[in-house]
């Protein structure tokens, strides 16, 4: 591999030459900072990261963690997440899987953006005391170096059921995440709180955010010989559309028979027919808050904690 030895014993200057020249330094001249770039693609270096930052000690890099890539809900997050950065001069790596975990201690990355139930809170108090900067967006933890931007939960499942009360429901089928989730855990608590106090049953049915998942509960639910119209609050879009896959299958038709509420408003929803019912949020401003939030965290500003708030979008999958 071509190092700047390589390059100074090229360009017939010093070690230290080449390295103000690559690095933007005002010590060497426009004329001779031109020079040693143009040797340093003539020989295709590479400048070395690690070596890098171990002087730096900042790679203006931070860690994005998720559970998974699947599904359309990420997107917009992470573009929120990436412009945000890109205001400060930083960029952002996409993590998952609990060896990616070892670019924080190692300081491969300045902080962390955690969405990844996988991701133990212990680990990340952990991270916290020994000075890491993190951001959750999806647990509450308490910590100087801990910053929480989390979504209205609560809010957005009250918004639903509050919905279902309106058209005089009579038994509600909750479509969970994981239980492990921590969205998953807020929505189940809201839900079956506000239910209870209109005095409406339910049944609620383990998915996991994915669409096979939905279709799946909504395959247990008919078995079940429920009462019509049958009525759904699936706690993710991406589970409500395995729902309509499933009922597309079968006689019963959503937004007549089967009357179905979503949650986080995914694009796709508005092209499904009938259109999806769902809960919204600004998944845009999300990640904006975080990248900010992680930024202040770094850079040792005074910051605090903030939350994404819900609406109800009207839709004729349940009308």
């Amino acid at each position: 591999m071509v190092g700047i030895k390589d390059i100074a014993k090229k360009a017939g200057v010093s070690i230290s030459t080449v390295s103000y020249a690559l690095n933007g330094s005002q010590k060497v001249t426009e004329e001779t900072r031109e020079r040693i770039k143009a040797i340093a693609d003539e020989l295709n270096y590479v400048p070395n990261m690690a070596a890098r930052t171990l002087k730096r000690q900042q790679t203006n890099i931070i860690g994005v963690y998720l559970a998974d890539y699947g599904g359309s809900f990420y997107g917009e997050l992470l573009d929120g997440i990436k412009k945000g950065l890109a205001f400060y001069d930083f960029e952002m790596i996409v993590c998952s899987g609990e060896k990616s975990h070892l670019f924080i201690p190692e300081r491969m990355v300045d902080g962390a953006i955690i969405l990844d139930w996988t991701f133990d809170s212990q680990e990340i108090l952990q991270f916290a005391q020994r000075g890491h900067s993190i951001v959750v967006l999806d647990r509450k933890l308490s910590h100087e170096h801990v910053r929480k931007v989390l979504l209205d939960n609560k809010g957005g499942a009250t918004l639903a059921v509050g919905e279902m009360v309106a058209k005089q429901t009579k038994f509600v089928h909750l479509i969970t995440g994981s239980t492990k989730a921590y969205d998953s855990q807020q929505r189940l608590a809201a839900s079956t709180k506000e239910l209870q106090r209109f005095g409406i049953d339910y049944q609620t049915i383990e998915g996991d955010f994915t669409e096979p998942s939905g279709y799946q509960a909504a395959k247990e639910i008919l078995a079940s010989q429920p009462d019509f119209p049958i009525d759904i609050f699936a706690f993710n879009d991406e589970m409500a559309v395995g729902v309509y896959k499933f009922f597309k299958e079968t006689q019963y038709e959503i937004g007549k028979d089967v009357r179905l509420i979503g949650f986080d408003h995914i694009e796709i929803g508005e092209f499904l027919t009938p259109t999806l019912a769902t809960i919204s949020y600004s998944k845009h401003r999300w990640g904006m808050l975080a990248a900010e939030k992680i930024i202040q965290l770094i850079q040792g500003e005074s910051t605090e904690d903030e939350h994404i708030y819900t609406t109800f979008i009207n839709g004729k999958s349940f009308s």
